[in-house]
C-alpha cells in the first residue's frame, strides 16, 4: 500500500518500510536538523554507521551500514554515490539494516576491467555482485531500492534473481529498454547523458574528464548539498578510470542492457516481488509517456505487483532536503 502523505517542499525525507505483503510502504518524514562529518557518529544512535569494503570475485564494493533489522539494500546512480542516502537510511534504523553501496566505478569502490562488449558493467554483471556483497554480509534474502541508474540495477536484480529480493522500490526510472524504444528529440535533449556518455571511447571520457565539476550544473546533477558533499561526489569524476568506467556502464545500457531485456520479455520473465515506482511529479516520466499510461503503465508489463505515485521534489527527490548544517 502507499500512504498518500502532504509532500512539503524542500523538507521531507522518505523513509522506506515493509508494511504489509501486497506491496512496499512509504513514510514521508521531516528532516532531520543536523547533519553529520563523512564516516563519523553523531549523538543520535540511529544516525551511527559503520563502513567497510566488500571483495566480490573481480572487486571490491564499498559500503555503509545502519542500524539493525532486516536488510534493505539501497543503490544510487548517476551522478552521485552512497552517500546520497545519508538523510534517509537513518530515519530506517529502527527496523532496517540499511546497506548502503556505491556501484561499481563510482565513490570509494573498485574499477573492474572492462570488456569489448561492456559486460562487466551491464546491469547484469552489476546485479550479481550486490547479490554478492548482500550473501557475505549474511543477507540471503532483502529488500531493494535503486535511484537513477541504481534503479536499473536493482530491477535486472529482481529478475535475474528473484529468490533474493522480498520487495522492490525503484525510483523516477523505466526498464532500459522501454527508454530507449520510446526515445525521441525530447529524450535526447532531457536525458543527455545516455546519448553522450554511450558514444564510443574517448569521446565522453574527454568531455567528462575536462570538466567534472559540469556534471552538477544541470538538471540532472544539481542538488541541495554543501560543498564538502559536492567535493566528495566531484572525485568520481576527477579519476580517468572511474570516467571511464561511468561511460562503459553507459555503453552497456545502450547495448547488452537491451539485449537483456528483450530476452525477458520474450520468455515471459516478470518481477514476482511487490514493487513500488515512485517518480518525479511534472518531470519526463511524468509526461512523456501518456499513450502507454503513464510511468505504471509501463511498469506494469514488466511487473505483478506495482503501485506508485509522482512525488515533489524534481529527479533527486530522495535527496529533495534542506539541511541547517553540514550536510554529512
Amino acid at each position: 500500500m502507499i500512504e498518500k502523505t502532504k509532500i512539503e517542499r524542500r523538507t521531507f525525507v522518505q523513509a522506506i518500510t515493509a508494511a504489509s505483503s501486497a506491496a512496499l510502504s512509504l513514510a514521508l518524514l521531516p528532516q532531520r536538523a543536523a547533519g553529520q562529518s563523512l564516516d563519523k557518529t553523531t549523538s543520535t544512535a540511529s544516525d551511527h554507521f559503520e563502513t567497510a569494503e566488500i571483495k566480490t570475485d573481480d572487486n571490491t564494493i564499498f559500503v555503509r551500514r545502519y542500524g539493525s533489522g532486516s536488510p534493505l539494500l539501497m543503490v544510487h546512480g548517476f551522478p552521485r554515490t552512497s552517500l546520497m542516502w545519508r538523510h534517509v537510511a537513518p530515519h530506517l534504523t529502527g527496523e532496517h539494516t540499511v546497506i548502503c553501496v556505491d556501484l561499481r566505478g563510482y565513490g570509494r569502490s573498485g574499477i573492474p576491467a572492462s570488456a569489448e562488449d561492456h559486460y562487466p558493467y551491464s546491469k547484469r554483471a552489476m546485479a550479481k555482485e550486490l547479490v554478492a556483497v548482500m550473501d557475505k554480509l549474511g543477507f540471503s534474502k532483502f529488500d531493494l531500492v535503486g535511484h537513477d541508474r541504481g534503479g536499473r540495477v536493482s530491477y535486472r536484480l529482481a529478475l535475474d534473481h528473484p529468490e533474493k529480493v522480498q520487495r522492490l522500490a525503484v525510483f523516477d526510472v523505466l526498464p532500459i529498454s522501454e527508454a530507449w524504444g520510446h526515445a525521441d528529440a525530447k529524450f535526447a535533449m532531457t536525458y543527455w547523458p545516455w546519448s553522450l556518455l554511450s558514444q564510443k571511447a574517448p569521446l565522453p571520457e574527454k568531455y567528462l574528464s575536462g570538466a567534472p565539476g559540469a556534471v552538477f550544473q544541470n538538471p540532472f546533477g544539481e542538488g541541495s548539498f554543501g560543498p564538502e558533499v559536492r567535493a566528495e561526489y566531484t572525485e568520481t569524476y576527477r579519476d580517468p578510470a572511474r570516467v571511464h568506467a561511468i561511460c562503459e556502464e553507459y555503453r552497456a545500457a545502450a547495448t547488452l542492457d537491451i539485449a537483456h531485456d528483450e530476452a525477458d520479455q520474450k520468455q515471459g520473465r516478470r518481477i514476482k516481488c511487490p514493487m513500488l515506482h515512485l517518480w518525479a511529479s511534472g518531470g519526463p516520466l511524468d509526461t512523456f509517456y501518456e499513450q502507454e499510461g503513464g510511468a505504471l503503465g509501463i511498469w506494469r508489463k514488466w511487473a505483478d505487483d506495482v503501485h506508485g505515485q509522482a512525488v515533489k521534489g524534481g529527479h533527486f527527490f530522495p535527496r529533495k532536503t534542506q539541511p541547517t548544517q553540514r550536510s554529512f
